[in-house]
């Protein structure tokens, strides 16, 4: 049976790999998968309440992401409603090509950790449209902000999806991921960042002729709710350490505040008027294929873990690797190839809290592999499928120009970690 449900979840996860050759959205696999997987489960187990058990402990901590997930994204779509994310981008502004390249960097990193990387990697790369009139230019600043987007997600606990997984998992706690990973992450964009500024020295910024009012924010509740947005997405690990609470409560709460401030703020408005800024129209926004394949994969991998599989694979690692470091470091690697969450989620499932306490050197490495793997290549990170859209990047492009330094950072940062943890403990 053992054999069975690892064929059926290879299946599912080739098809979530070559999703755009088969022209199939991920979340369709990802929960067909999940089905079958538990359907398989539930015929190899033959015990109803061990089954409802397992079932219940898996559902427990997939919905808690989910909602996680679902409330921020709820904040970001009302915030960028109301125009929110201009309150920053449009104090970007310099001549030289170079230093645009250091601001757009520095300010997508820190960003990336307060929102989540793929959001600020669509909202950074959109702002290049308006500033950058040269469409190779664009493409080296696309490049750089997917790198900035994974680093600066990797190193907070709400910056991705991943570090998210691990945070609610119980794995890491906030301060002490974003204390041990900020340095690491920061070395991962600064080599490629440096270097990419560095090509660029000399030239100036050529702007578009159609550069005008669109920069600013049009309505003047604009900077008010992007600071409400933030300042609620900040203090939800801080809400956790004070409660105990699970970190999705924290959010929902956040974002009751702001669906009761925006139901306020807009309360004299007409209907029409005030349509596109209701916390009912920026939840038809948000991505649920993104939250409804999240949510089939962490069910379908949950099997593998209640069926010893994952458990097995990480003992056969280690007796045949050796290195945890080492794995950590192909784990990253191969999130530049295939999705970072069934990767996790899997790793999650491979090495117990028992063995491996929180905050311990192998849950942190992981979120920075993780992390910042996925920019090797420009599929490999939801930020980077979304440049490579919205710019209309070539794979082969982004390889020759991007990937050699997104791999140098990426190895630089993990032997700054590693320095690092071994100083210190």
């Amino acid at each position: 049976m053992e054999i069975i449900l690892i064929v059926v979840f290879f299946l599912a996860y080739l098809a979530i790999t070559l999703e755009h050759q088969l022209n199939v959205n991920k979340s369709a696999p990802a929960l067909l998968g999940a089905g079958l997987l538990w359907t398989l489960y539930a015929f190899y187990l033959n015990d109803t309440s061990v089954l409802s058990e397992h079932l219940n402990e898996s559902l427990i901590t997939t919905a808690q992401i989910v909602f996680f997930l679902m409330g921020a994204m709820t904040i970001v779509e009302v915030v960028d409603a109301h125009n929110g994310f201009e309150v920053i981008t449009r104090r970007i502004r310099t001549k030289k090509l170079s230093t645009l390249m250091w601001l757009v960097g520095l300010v997508t990193f820190f960003l990336s950790a307060i929102l989540d990387n793929l959001t600020t990697a669509i909202v950074m790369v959109s702002l290049m449209k308006k500033l950058l009139s040269k469409r190779e230019d664009r493409l080296f600043f696309a490049g750089i902000i997917v790198i900035a987007a994974n680093a600066g997600g990797a190193w907070s606990p709400i910056g991705d999806v991943t570090t998210t997984m691990l945070w609610i998992g119980g794995q890491i706690t906030a301060l002490a991921i974003m204390k041990t990973l900020i340095i690491p992450s920061l070395v991962a964009v600064l080599i490629p960042l440096a270097v990419t500024a560095w090509l660029l020295r000399g030239k100036a910024v050529e702007a578009p002729g159609d550069v005008s009012d669109d920069l600013h924010p049009n309505h003047e509740d604009s900077a008010f709710m992007f600071w409400l947005g933030l300042g609620i997405l900040i203090a939800v690990p801080a809400f956790k350490t004070l409660t105990g609470l699970p970190p999705f409560m924290g959010m929902l709460l956040g974002l009751g505040i702001v669906w009761l401030v925006s139901d306020i703020l807009h309360k004299s408005k007409a209907d029409e008027d005030k349509a596109h800024l209701t916390l009912v129209s920026s939840l038809s926004r948000i991505d649920m294929g993104s939250l409804t394949f999240f949510m089939g994969i962490l069910l379908a991998v949950a099997v593998l873990e209640h069926a010893h599989i994952l458990g097995n694979l990480a003992q056969w690692l280690n007796e045949t690797v050796g290195r945890l470091d080492v794995i950590v470091i192909l784990i990253g690697l191969a999130s530049a190839v295939v999705d970072n969450v069934p990767l996790v989620a899997a790793t999650m499932g491979m090495y117990s809290l028992t063995d491996y306490p929180p905050d311990s050197f192998l849950w942190e490495f992981v979120a920075f592999c993780a992390g910042t793997g996925g920019s090797v290549l420009i599929i490999g990170s939801a930020a980077g499928v979304a440049a490579m859209g919205l710019e209309k990047i070539n794979f082969f492009w982004y390889v020759k120009h991007i990937s050699g330094l997104a791999l140098a950072g990426y190895f630089a940062g993990a032997l700054v970690y590693i320095l690092q943890f071994n100083m210190t403990h």
